[in-house]
């Protein structure tokens, strides 16, 4: 009787697995312990917080090669040479080939800096008859950040307002300055920025007030001073001085997890940069007390506080020169060189040459003083998200039409490197390559989200379809997501969606909850959801397999008039 009993169960499962389509395999291969299997591992201590270049990165990148090769996709890195003994050539003779093979790691290089020892910042006023120099201190009366080279510079100095170029809301710091050749001066905040209840600050406040504030911006934050030319940044800081610059701790440090004699060592003590990328990254950007900033000013027409009230009821810039004054300064930095690698595998369709990537980033902020950042949700959650979709399409047993590259990036933490130099490669081989997905943080939620299962979609605006596609996904197969959805013309930002953008490909970017442990050591496995982690995946793929095997929903609307939303 058990007999027939376990064949009748048998057959019905063979009925069922047969009587599945592609779609309905791809989904029942995104289940909790696919999720949760792979998540343990790329979040835990082992992998020591993913640091760009370390011991747990290059874990962590092993870990997901060998993850493709288990869901049979095939490696798309770098090709590899395998060059045998002398002995085994001796014996293949003179007709002996070294053996060509691809691997899944995609291999290069970043140049890792930080400041030096000797740091100098000058304010050079000069009156009628004579010329008065005042010699600043490091880390007393100003910071400094810059590229991987040592700088050294004089020049006049241009007060920049905020520094502020907003063309949809008219406003332009820049627009009747000349600050090519100068050295640009700016003040933190936005007009209207202390007022609360007025015009200006309506009107010019940042759309997500609570971002957490980063200490070393991703990308470059100037972009516009650079393009005109500027020589260097001077930023005015509110804070007086920066507590960080402290030496003594007459108090244990206090963080928002730990206690300390002194505060930790961190992923932001340096930064990086991809060689050969050009001195755009390299724009000396000196912090300064207004200590720093009354000397700049005094002898000037400048009032700090009537520039605050005139942008504040006028709404419009009240840039300057401040003739007579000048800026000379010198830099020193230590550099060296890391090696890091991206993890890149495909499932190739029947059209080679025509390409859709899914990527996430794999690094985050490593270990530091027995401190790990583990970055479950940011973004071990994203290449959970990757794989599991790659297992997905490997599971439909069918061939799509496009092919499908899957991407884990590294160095997103430090500039958005990994993906990055992926566009680049893209480039350089003219690829085609027609769509990318982003998946950043996808399994948390914010404490407003009550029923757990808010997220937020970005996309190209050009392609209406993908928020079309993904709305009829959602209802048609069940899926307990509440999107809010932001179409952009170029969707920039801080994660790896951008240098797609940037050249024209069409994005779509999935983010679960912004939350108080982002880029703290309690961003931790415990406090995962994991129904919208596993159902922003299932969206995904939905969405990817129909834009593999289908142009329905991937046309371009080339005078595309709607204005940005957010719902």
């Amino acid at each position: 009787m058990k007999k027939y009993v376990f064949t009748g169960i048998l057959f019905l499962s063979v009925i069922f697995v047969f009587g599945q389509n592609e779609i309905e395999k791809g989904l029942s291969a995104i289940t909790e312990n696919v999720v949760k299997g792979q998540l343990e591992f790329l979040a835990s201590d082992w992998t020591e917080g993913r640091e760009t270049g370390a011991k747990g990165a290059y874990m962590a990148a092993d870990y997901i090669a060998s993850m493709f090769k288990v869901y049979g996709i095939k490696p798309f890195g770098d090709e590899v040479v395998e060059m045998p003994s002398r002995r085994m050539m001796m014996r293949s003779g003179p007709g002996f080939r070294p053996k060509v093979d691809t691997s899944y790691f995609q291999n290069f290089s970043l140049v890792r800096y930080e400041p030096g020892d000797e740091q100098a910042l000058d304010v050079i006023s000069n009156g009628n008859v004579s010329e008065r120099t005042t010699h600043f201190n490091y880390q007393t009366d100003f910071s400094f950040r810059g590229g991987s080279v040592a700088q050294s510079a004089k020049a006049p100095v241009v007060f920049a307002g905020y520094g502020l170029t907003d063309e949809d809301k008219g406003y332009d710091d820049l627009k009747n300055i000349d600050v090519n050749g100068k050295i640009v001066v700016i003040v933190s905040g936005f007009p209207g920025h202390k007022d609360t209840a007025s015009a200006a600050y309506k009107k010019f406040k940042p759309e997500r007030p609570g971002f957490p504030f980063r200490r070393r911006p991703r990308g470059n934050q100037f972009q516009n001073i650079i393009d005109k030319g500027a020589v260097a940044v001077i930023q005015v800081s509110y804070e007086e001085p920066p507590t960080d610059w402290s030496t003594n701790q007459v108090y244990p440090a206090k963080g928002a997890y730990y206690e300390a004699d002194a505060p930790l060592k961190s992923y932001y003590d340096y930064r990086m940069e991809l060689p050969g990328s050009g001195n755009n990254s390299g724009l000396p950007v000196f912090s300064v007390t207004q200590n720093v900033f009354n000397a700049i000013i005094e002898g000037t027409n400048l009032n700090l506080d009537d520039f605050e009230e005139y942008t504040k009821e006028n709404m419009k810039p009240a840039s300057r020169a401040l003739p007579g004054k000048s800026i000379s300064f010198k830099t020193s930095v230590k550099t060296e060189i890391v090696k890091v690698r991206n993890v890149i595998g495909m499932i190739e369709g029947e059209k080679k040459d025509e390409y859709i990537v899914v990527g996430g980033h794999y690094d985050h902020l490593g270990k530091f003083d027995g401190w790990i950042w583990n970055g479950a949700d940011d973004n071990a959650s994203g290449t959970v998200g990757v794989m599991t979709i790659a297992k997905a399409f490997a599971e439909t047993g069918k061939k799509p039409e496009k092919s499908v590259i899957f991407a884990a990036w590294t160095a997103e933490e430090k500039g958005l490197y990994g993906s990055t130099y992926f566009v680049k490669q893209v480039k350089e081989k003219g690829m085609n390559v027609i769509l990318n997905l982003n998946y950043d943080m996808i399994a948390r939620d914010t404490e407003r989200d009550t029923a757990k299962n808010q997220a937020s979609m970005q996309y190209t605006e050009a392609y209406p379809g993908i928020r079309e596609l993904t709305e009829k996904n959602i209802e048609e197969y069940g899926i307990n997501l509440d999107l809010s959805y932001r179409a952009s013309r170029q969707p920039g930002g801080g994660s790896d969606h951008a240098p797609f953008a940037r050249e024209g490909i069409p994005i779509f970017y999935f983010m679960a909850a912004m939350h108080p442990d982002y880029h703290q050591p309690s961003d931790e496995l415990s406090k995962v959801n994991w129904d919208k982690m596993i159902d922003i995946i299932r969206i995904g793929f939905l969405n990817i397999w129909n834009f593999a095997n289908s142009d329905e929903y991937l046309i371009k609307k080339e005078d595309s008039s709607e204005d940005a939303s957010e719902e």
